[in-house]
């Protein structure tokens, strides 16, 4: 199976703010799927987030939505170049109003593979951790 695009969905409590802050990061909101209860937000051309408001977001499924504030239930790993292109992200999203999660146990194991990246969360506390890899090194 090829796999195309990649879609996120995330639960969001103001989705007017969450629209404010991908745009404040750089990315792109594309008006055609965006309406009162969604946001599509294009990170490229094959990976867009879904904000959804979270009374929408309780028709996708019967269990409950998660307080990602509280609590984290997922991890958004995103590969980019350059060790710049991770810190100029992680600026933005500070920026912007996100806030950063250093663990320094974790920067020390990703070193010793050649690994970089930091991690940020969103206003609604949904977790990024953009990453650069030294491929060519492993």
């Amino acid at each position: 199976m090829t796999s195309r695009m990649i879609f996120l969905n995330l639960p969001v409590a103001d989705l007017k703010r969450s629209k404010n802050f991908y745009e404040a990061v750089g990315w792109k909101v594309n008006q055609e799927f965006t309406d009162d209860n969604a946001a599509c937000i294009v990170i490229d051309d094959n990976i867009c987030i879904m904000l959804l408001t979270r009374q929408f977001f309780t028709t996708f499924s019967k269990r409950p939505v998660a307080i990602t504030t509280e609590k984290v239930g997922a991890t958004y790993g995103l590969a980019l170049a350059s060790v710049a292109e991770v810190d100029a992200l992680v600026t933005a999203a500070l920026t912007a109003g996100a806030t950063e999660e250093v663990n320094e146990d974790k920067r020390a194991q990703e070193e010793q593979v050649g690994m970089y990246s930091r991690t940020f969360l969103d206003p609604d506390g949904h977790q990024w951790e953009p990453f650069w890899m030294d491929y060519a090194g492993n």
